[in-house]
Protein backbone atom coordinates (compact mmCIF):
# COMPACT_ATOMS: atom_id res chain seq x y z
CA UNK A 1 0.00 0.00 0.00
CA UNK A 2 1.70 3.34 -1.34
CA UNK A 3 1.81 6.59 0.88
CA UNK A 4 -1.15 8.29 -0.64
CA UNK A 5 -3.78 4.97 0.01
CA UNK A 6 -2.29 4.88 3.33
CA UNK A 7 -3.02 7.93 4.23
CA UNK A 8 -6.52 8.12 2.67
CA UNK A 9 -6.97 4.97 3.99
CA UNK A 10 -6.86 6.69 7.42
CA UNK A 11 -9.75 9.61 6.96
CA UNK A 12 -6.90 11.22 5.65
CA UNK A 13 -7.47 13.58 2.44
CA UNK A 14 -4.35 15.13 0.78
CA UNK A 15 -4.33 18.63 -0.42
CA UNK A 16 -4.65 18.72 -4.28
CA UNK A 17 -1.11 19.30 -6.11
CA UNK A 18 -3.02 22.89 -7.86
CA UNK A 19 -3.42 23.94 -4.34
CA UNK A 20 -0.44 23.25 -2.52
CA UNK A 21 1.55 24.92 -5.86
CA UNK A 22 -0.48 28.40 -5.68
CA UNK A 23 0.40 28.37 -1.95
CA UNK A 24 3.82 27.69 -2.28
CA UNK A 25 4.12 30.60 -4.92
CA UNK A 26 2.23 32.81 -2.43
CA UNK A 27 4.60 32.37 0.21
CA UNK A 28 7.73 32.56 -1.75
CA UNK A 29 6.49 35.87 -3.47
CA UNK A 30 5.55 36.92 0.70
CA UNK A 31 9.16 35.82 1.93
CA UNK A 32 10.50 37.56 -0.89
CA UNK A 33 8.99 40.82 -0.83
CA UNK A 34 10.04 40.70 2.91
CA UNK A 35 13.41 39.89 2.35
CA UNK A 36 13.45 43.00 -0.30
CA UNK A 37 12.19 45.44 2.25
CA UNK A 38 15.79 45.64 4.36
CA UNK A 39 17.45 46.06 1.11
CA UNK A 40 15.28 48.42 0.03
CA UNK A 41 15.04 50.53 2.73
CA UNK A 42 19.20 50.39 3.49
CA UNK A 43 19.39 51.47 -0.12
CA UNK A 44 16.84 54.11 0.08
CA UNK A 45 18.55 55.64 2.81
CA UNK A 46 22.08 55.38 1.50
CA UNK A 47 20.81 56.96 -2.06
CA UNK A 48 19.01 59.69 0.24
CA UNK A 49 21.85 60.25 2.50
CA UNK A 50 24.17 60.38 -0.68
CA UNK A 51 22.28 62.91 -2.66
CA UNK A 52 22.15 65.62 0.54
CA UNK A 53 25.49 64.89 1.29
CA UNK A 54 27.52 65.37 -2.19
CA UNK A 55 27.07 69.16 -2.68
CA UNK A 56 29.24 69.76 0.65
CA UNK A 57 32.17 67.44 -0.48
CA UNK A 58 31.93 69.35 -3.93
CA UNK A 59 31.96 72.56 -1.70
CA UNK A 60 34.40 71.91 0.41
CA UNK A 61 36.38 68.84 -1.07
CA UNK A 62 36.97 65.40 0.47
CA UNK A 63 39.59 65.18 1.62
CA UNK A 64 39.36 68.60 3.34
CA UNK A 65 36.16 67.63 4.73
CA UNK A 66 37.80 64.25 5.96
CA UNK A 67 40.71 65.51 7.61
CA UNK A 68 40.15 69.43 8.32
CA UNK A 69 40.71 69.60 11.70
CA UNK A 70 38.26 72.84 12.07
CA UNK A 71 34.52 72.82 12.46
CA UNK A 72 33.48 76.14 12.11
CA UNK A 73 30.24 76.69 9.54
CA UNK A 74 29.18 78.26 7.38
CA UNK A 75 33.17 78.89 7.12
CA UNK A 76 35.05 75.33 7.65
CA UNK A 77 34.28 72.13 7.48
CA UNK A 78 36.53 70.04 9.02
CA UNK A 79 35.30 66.45 10.48
CA UNK A 80 38.57 64.68 11.59
CA UNK A 81 38.26 65.46 15.39
CA UNK A 82 34.87 64.04 15.44
CA UNK A 83 36.44 61.03 13.27
CA UNK A 84 38.87 60.59 16.22
CA UNK A 85 36.32 60.81 18.66
CA UNK A 86 33.96 58.12 17.44
CA UNK A 87 36.92 55.73 17.02
CA UNK A 88 38.41 56.52 20.61
CA UNK A 89 35.04 56.58 22.50
CA UNK A 90 33.93 53.14 20.15
CA UNK A 91 37.58 51.21 20.63
CA UNK A 92 37.55 52.45 24.59
CA UNK A 93 34.33 50.88 24.98
CA UNK A 94 35.44 47.83 23.22
CA UNK A 95 38.06 47.39 25.23
CA UNK A 96 36.64 47.99 28.67
CA UNK A 97 32.81 46.09 27.30
CA UNK A 98 33.68 43.31 25.36
CA UNK A 99 35.95 41.38 27.63
CA UNK A 100 33.57 42.05 30.76
CA UNK A 101 30.48 40.93 28.22
CA UNK A 102 32.53 37.52 27.64
CA UNK A 103 33.57 36.49 30.55
CA UNK A 104 29.83 37.13 32.01
CA UNK A 105 28.10 35.53 29.09
CA UNK A 106 31.12 31.93 30.28
CA UNK A 107 29.84 32.27 33.59
CA UNK A 108 25.72 32.88 32.49
CA UNK A 109 26.65 29.18 30.13
CA UNK A 110 28.93 26.93 31.65
CA UNK A 111 29.99 28.23 35.36
CA UNK A 112 26.87 30.02 37.20
CA UNK A 113 24.27 27.53 38.96
CA UNK A 114 20.70 27.74 37.49
CA UNK A 115 18.92 29.52 40.32
CA UNK A 116 22.25 32.21 39.91
CA UNK A 117 22.15 32.21 35.95
CA UNK A 118 18.03 32.87 36.28
CA UNK A 119 18.74 36.02 38.98
CA UNK A 120 21.70 37.50 36.46
CA UNK A 121 20.18 36.63 33.32
CA UNK A 122 17.13 39.05 33.40
CA UNK A 123 19.06 41.81 34.83
CA UNK A 124 21.46 41.75 32.12
CA UNK A 125 18.33 41.90 29.56
CA UNK A 126 17.10 44.86 31.23
CA UNK A 127 19.90 46.97 30.56
CA UNK A 128 19.06 46.49 27.10
CA UNK A 129 15.29 48.01 27.55
CA UNK A 130 16.81 51.14 29.68
CA UNK A 131 16.73 54.16 26.86
CA UNK A 132 19.93 56.49 25.90
CA UNK A 133 18.68 59.39 28.04
CA UNK A 134 18.92 57.33 31.28
CA UNK A 135 22.61 55.88 30.70
CA UNK A 136 23.20 60.03 29.82
CA UNK A 137 21.42 60.82 33.25
CA UNK A 138 23.26 58.51 34.96
CA UNK A 139 26.83 59.31 33.53
CA UNK A 140 26.09 63.07 33.91
CA UNK A 141 25.28 62.15 37.93
CA UNK A 142 27.38 59.28 38.83
CA UNK A 143 30.65 59.12 36.68
CA UNK A 144 30.80 62.87 35.14
CA UNK A 145 31.39 63.36 38.95
CA UNK A 146 33.25 60.52 39.82
CA UNK A 147 35.92 62.17 36.85
CA UNK A 148 36.35 65.20 38.32
CA UNK A 149 37.17 64.33 41.60
CA UNK A 150 39.54 60.82 40.98
CA UNK A 151 41.44 63.25 38.26
CA UNK A 152 40.90 66.71 39.60
CA UNK A 153 39.86 68.50 36.76
CA UNK A 154 37.50 71.45 36.62
CA UNK A 155 34.73 69.30 34.36
CA UNK A 156 33.84 65.73 34.26
CA UNK A 157 32.59 65.97 30.72
CA UNK A 158 35.24 63.76 29.51
CA UNK A 159 35.76 61.98 26.57
CA UNK A 160 36.48 58.92 29.31
CA UNK A 161 32.72 59.53 30.35
CA UNK A 162 32.00 58.76 26.41
CA UNK A 163 33.63 55.56 26.86
CA UNK A 164 32.47 54.73 30.22
CA UNK A 165 28.73 55.08 29.33
CA UNK A 166 29.57 53.42 25.72
CA UNK A 167 31.02 50.34 27.50
CA UNK A 168 28.06 49.78 29.62
CA UNK A 169 25.63 50.27 26.82
CA UNK A 170 26.92 47.57 24.73
CA UNK A 171 27.53 44.85 27.47
CA UNK A 172 23.25 43.51 27.17
CA UNK A 173 23.66 42.57 23.23
CA UNK A 174 27.63 41.47 23.65
CA UNK A 175 26.27 39.07 27.05
CA UNK A 176 22.89 37.90 24.69
CA UNK A 177 24.70 36.87 21.92
CA UNK A 178 27.73 35.35 23.20
CA UNK A 179 25.71 33.98 25.69
CA UNK A 180 23.26 31.74 22.96
CA UNK A 181 26.68 31.17 20.97
CA UNK A 182 28.28 29.40 23.54
CA UNK A 183 25.15 27.18 24.61
CA UNK A 184 24.55 26.76 21.00
CA UNK A 185 27.48 24.62 20.55
CA UNK A 186 27.13 20.33 20.73
CA UNK A 187 27.80 19.20 24.13
CA UNK A 188 30.49 17.05 22.39
CA UNK A 189 32.73 19.80 22.21
CA UNK A 190 32.81 20.35 26.16
CA UNK A 191 33.05 16.53 26.97
CA UNK A 192 35.27 15.43 24.37
CA UNK A 193 37.88 17.80 25.48
CA UNK A 194 36.98 16.92 29.24
CA UNK A 195 37.48 13.35 28.35
CA UNK A 196 40.61 14.43 27.24
CA UNK A 197 42.02 15.56 30.61
CA UNK A 198 41.17 18.99 30.10
CA UNK A 199 40.22 21.35 32.77
CA UNK A 200 37.13 22.91 32.74
CA UNK A 201 38.62 26.01 32.58
CA UNK A 202 40.64 25.03 30.28
CA UNK A 203 38.19 23.42 27.65
CA UNK A 204 36.50 26.90 28.16
CA UNK A 205 38.99 29.10 26.56
CA UNK A 206 40.66 26.77 24.31
CA UNK A 207 37.39 24.91 23.17
CA UNK A 208 34.43 26.59 23.52
CA UNK A 209 34.90 30.38 23.28
CA UNK A 210 36.99 29.38 19.49
CA UNK A 211 34.21 27.55 18.62
CA UNK A 212 31.75 29.64 19.56
CA UNK A 213 34.03 32.87 17.63
CA UNK A 214 31.62 33.42 14.68
CA UNK A 215 28.60 34.30 17.21
CA UNK A 216 30.60 36.01 19.73
CA UNK A 217 32.28 38.56 16.82
CA UNK A 218 28.77 38.90 15.38
CA UNK A 219 27.76 40.38 18.99
CA UNK A 220 30.92 42.48 19.54
CA UNK A 221 29.82 43.97 15.65
CA UNK A 222 26.34 44.53 16.46
CA UNK A 223 27.61 46.12 20.16
CA UNK A 224 30.02 48.52 18.36
CA UNK A 225 27.49 49.31 15.91
CA UNK A 226 25.49 50.89 18.72
CA UNK A 227 28.34 52.24 20.28
CA UNK A 228 29.17 53.92 16.76
CA UNK A 229 25.59 55.37 16.71
CA UNK A 230 24.62 56.00 19.67
CA UNK A 231 24.03 59.90 20.21
CA UNK A 232 21.55 61.14 23.08
CA UNK A 233 23.48 59.41 26.31
CA UNK A 234 27.20 61.02 24.41
CA UNK A 235 25.90 64.44 23.95
CA UNK A 236 25.19 64.49 27.59
CA UNK A 237 28.46 63.32 29.24
CA UNK A 238 31.30 63.90 26.35
CA UNK A 239 31.57 68.12 26.77
CA UNK A 240 30.70 67.97 22.67
CA UNK A 241 33.69 70.36 21.78
CA UNK A 242 34.38 70.50 17.92
CA UNK A 243 37.88 70.14 18.89
CA UNK A 244 40.65 67.62 18.54
CA UNK A 245 40.98 66.23 21.99
CA UNK A 246 44.34 65.89 23.50
CA UNK A 247 43.59 63.36 25.78
CA UNK A 248 40.90 61.27 27.29
CA UNK A 249 39.90 63.35 29.87
CA UNK A 250 39.44 66.13 27.31
CA UNK A 251 35.48 67.24 25.79
CA UNK A 252 35.01 65.69 22.25
CA UNK A 253 32.15 65.75 19.78
CA UNK A 254 31.71 62.09 18.10
CA UNK A 255 30.16 62.64 14.36
CA UNK A 256 26.35 61.34 15.65
CA UNK A 257 26.45 64.44 18.69
CA UNK A 258 27.55 66.75 15.65
CA UNK A 259 24.85 66.01 13.24
CA UNK A 260 22.03 65.68 16.26
CA UNK A 261 23.22 68.99 17.87
CA UNK A 262 23.21 71.01 14.83
CA UNK A 263 20.79 69.47 11.98
CA UNK A 264 17.75 71.47 13.95
CA UNK A 265 19.11 74.83 12.73
CA UNK A 266 21.28 73.97 9.88
CA UNK A 267 20.33 75.32 6.52
CA UNK A 268 21.86 75.56 2.91
CA UNK A 269 25.70 74.07 2.55
CA UNK A 270 25.81 73.88 6.78
CA UNK A 271 23.20 71.25 6.37
CA UNK A 272 24.45 69.48 3.19
CA UNK A 273 27.81 68.78 5.71
CA UNK A 274 25.80 67.30 8.18
CA UNK A 275 24.52 64.83 5.96
CA UNK A 276 28.25 64.05 4.19
CA UNK A 277 29.03 63.27 8.35
CA UNK A 278 26.24 60.50 7.96
CA UNK A 279 27.75 59.92 5.09
CA UNK A 280 31.36 58.64 6.90
CA UNK A 281 29.31 57.09 9.21
CA UNK A 282 27.78 55.09 6.90
CA UNK A 283 31.30 54.05 5.41
CA UNK A 284 32.53 53.23 9.31
CA UNK A 285 29.43 50.69 9.24
CA UNK A 286 30.06 49.16 6.12
CA UNK A 287 34.15 48.96 7.33
CA UNK A 288 32.47 47.32 10.30
CA UNK A 289 30.27 44.83 8.26
CA UNK A 290 33.21 43.94 6.26
CA UNK A 291 35.55 43.37 8.73
CA UNK A 292 32.92 41.05 10.77
CA UNK A 293 32.38 39.33 7.40
CA UNK A 294 36.59 39.18 6.56
CA UNK A 295 36.95 37.03 10.00
CA UNK A 296 33.87 35.25 10.08
CA UNK A 297 35.11 33.64 6.66
CA UNK A 298 35.44 30.21 6.48
CA UNK A 299 38.45 28.58 4.21
CA UNK A 300 38.47 25.55 2.78
CA UNK A 301 41.29 23.53 2.40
Amino acid sequence: MNTATRVQSQGLQLAPKKAMDIKEIFFHGLFLCCAMVGVLSVSTIGWFVFNEGLPAFKEAGVTEFVTGKEWLPPALYGIFPMIVASIISTAGAVMIGVPIAILTAVFLAEIAPKWLADLVRPAVELLAGIPSVVYGFFGLVIIVPAIETLFNIPAGNTLLAGIIVLAIMILPTVITISETSIRALPSVYKEGALALGASHVYSIFKVLIPAAKSGILTGVALGVARAIGETMAIIMVMGNAPAMPGSILEPARTLTANIAMEMAYATGIHSNALYATGIVLLAFIVLLNGSLLYLNRKRAY
